[in-house]
């Protein structure tokens, strides 16, 4: 999707929402912040440069990255959380691990971090995948976090629970967190909504909901269509 008019900023310690409904250009922002291309207009600035005048390498440097399907490699988990910062030690490793949930199913297997993962990670569920690449986008402890859909594959309980460890972990990080459901974002400092490639509304939960066309027609089919967010609201009482 061809994206119009797009300007925000987000500060240290924000969380910042991206939401809209299929082909409003959410992963095209996603990718245009990750460099996968360059805006044809206009410029995107990280601490005041402009992002195409850092190298790759030192960009990628600030940047943790997961994108919706969690890829894993062959090796042991260990490895795949590792590749995020080759330096880490085992304690970093397992409080990214223990931050993104992963700790939960890796403390239950015979060789815990040692365990062998399998060619794509064929021998994990989606939801185990996605934890592990979450903890290796953690464990480099990056300026600015990207999430394009990464919660999708979690359930509820264990979304709410990422995301809290998540604010205490990295306090100063951004975190930018592209989801289709409103229960992921709900807390987040603000919400922009996409329709079409432009924003229609940018605003916290409580006010879109009051002012935004396009995010309460998105709320009533989540409410309607399904229990994300009463199952969510149920968590959080």
């Amino acid at each position: 999707s061809l994206l119009e008019d797009i300007s925000f900023r987000a500060d240290r310690g924000e969380t910042v929402a991206i939401i809209g409904s299929t082909g409003s250009g959410k992963t095209t922002l996603a990718e245009l912040l990750i460099r996968v291309y360059n805006p044809v207009k206009g410029e995107i600035i990280v601490n005041g440069i402009s992002i195409d005048k850092y190298s790759k390498k030192e960009f990628m440097d600030m940047i943790g990255y997961i994108p919706q399907q969690g890829i894993i490699f062959s090796g042991t988990i260990l490895d795949n959380i590792k590749f995020g910062a080759e330096n880490a030690t085992l304690n970093e490793v397992e409080k990214a691990a223990d931050v993104s949930m992963a700790a939960e199913f890796i403390k239950n297997l015979e060789d815990g971090y040692n365990s062998k993962v399998s060619q794509m990670g064929r021998n994990y569920s989606g939801g185990q995948k996605q934890r592990i690449s979450i903890a290796r986008a953690l464990v480099k402890k990056p300026q600015i976090l990207i999430f394009d859909d990464s919660f999708s594959a979690l359930d509820m309980k264990t979304d709410l629970k990422l995301r809290q460890k998540l604010k205490k972990f990295l306090p100063d990080s951004i975190k930018i967190i592209v989801a289709q459901r409103i229960g992921t974002i709900k807390t987040a400092d603000r919400i922009i909504v996409l329709d079409n490639g432009k924003i229609v509304g940018n605003d916290t939960h409580e006010n879109l909901m009051q002012n935004c066309r396009v995010y309460q027609e998105i709320a009533r089919s989540q409410l309607s269509g399904g229990s994300d967010l009463l199952e969510q609201e149920k968590y959080e009482k």
